[in-house]
């Protein structure tokens, strides 16, 4: 079954995506035509022309436990009344379809306007200080869950993967000696500004849960923090905005490198994912294997 789960997400392509959603859509009673690829990244994300609903595909069954977190989670957030996306109501979910979990979540109507870090570090202090309730199970965070499935999948070159697994151990290493001063908590756990998203209201919704978890609020701060101290992706403005609401700067804790050196893999092997798909994201990764070949090196790496 571990090899039939590991087929499933190895050709993960946007095309086999959009196979994957309209079987989906067929078994849930949905009408696919029409349907628009909005996100190809850990997740396939289409946007139902016929009805308001993105339909959420995983690369494969060993993201199954992702996708349940993803349900429990949000029905929590429902209930607490804390602005987060929303199941589609009356189905069973997560639906596996062919060896990939999917998920259908109501559709968010954008505003005019983006969400700002101000709020990121707001909503981030509000998750952190809620308690979960009796019977909502999360898993910890972990780093270099499904990276073992990224790099052996990747259409990369071999150097770079053998390359791959050594900083990975090297990694683990680091991480098994961070010692860390805060309670645990809710975790977002990819907690950067593209995952919240501001309504025809004006209201900021949190998205994305796959990564959800019960562990220290360090994991979500890591995310902004290296953004903008390793690759300068935020003004000095908008990094300031995030600390003020949230209250802290990560950068002043002793195992921010550690954190810092993480994130960058993590970023760089869910890149390496798609490279097949495009020349600009082929491109992306080479820029960014390059950074961690060298550490010490100014990053050029750009949002995707």
């Amino acid at each position: 079954m571990a090899l039939d789960a590991a087929r499933s997400q190895e050709g993960f392509t946007s095309t086999r995506a959009a196979q994957v959603m309209s079987a989906a859509c067929r078994a849930a009673g949905l009408d696919d035509r029409g349907a628009e690829l909005i996100r190809l990244g850990e997740n396939a994300l289409f946007r139902l022309d016929t009805e308001p609903v993105i339909v959420r595909v995983a690369r494969g069954e060993p993201w199954l436990p992702k996708a349940r977190v993803e349900v429990a989670v949000s029905k929590w957030l429902a209930e607490e009344g804390f602005p987060a996306a929303r199941l589609v109501r009356g189905l069973e979910q997560p639906f596996l379809i062919d060896g990939h979990p999917v998920t259908f979540w109501r559709l968010i109507v954008e505003g005019s306007r983006k969400a700002t870090y101000g709020e990121l570090g707001g909503i981030l202090r509000d998750l952190h200080s809620m308690t979960l309730p009796v019977g909502l199970v999360l898993p910890s965070f972990n780093p270099f869950d499904k990276q073992e499935l990224r790099i052996s999948q990747a259409a990369i070159p071999e150097d770079d993967r053998v390359f791959l697994r050594k900083r990975w151990s090297e990694l683990r290493d680091q991480f098994e000696g961070l010692r860390f001063e805060t309670p645990k908590g809710p975790v977002h756990g990819d907690a950067h500004v593209q995952n919240l998203m501001v309504n025809d209201r004006g209201e900021v919704i949190l998205i994305d849960f796959e990564a959800f978890c019960f562990d220290h609020p360090e994991w979500d701060l890591m995310v902004t923090a290296t953004e903008y101290h390793s690759l300068g992706w935020q003004t000095d403005e908008q990094y300031a905005d995030f600390v003020r609401a949230y209250g802290r700067d990560l950068h002043d804790w002793h195992g921010y490198d550690t954190l810092r050196r993480l994130q960058e893999f993590g970023m760089t092997t869910w890149l390496m994912q798609n490279v097949q798909e495009d020349e600009e994201t082929a491109a992306e990764y080479r820029r960014r294997i390059a950074g961690l070949r060298n550490d010490d090196a100014p990053r050029d790496w750009r949002p995707c």
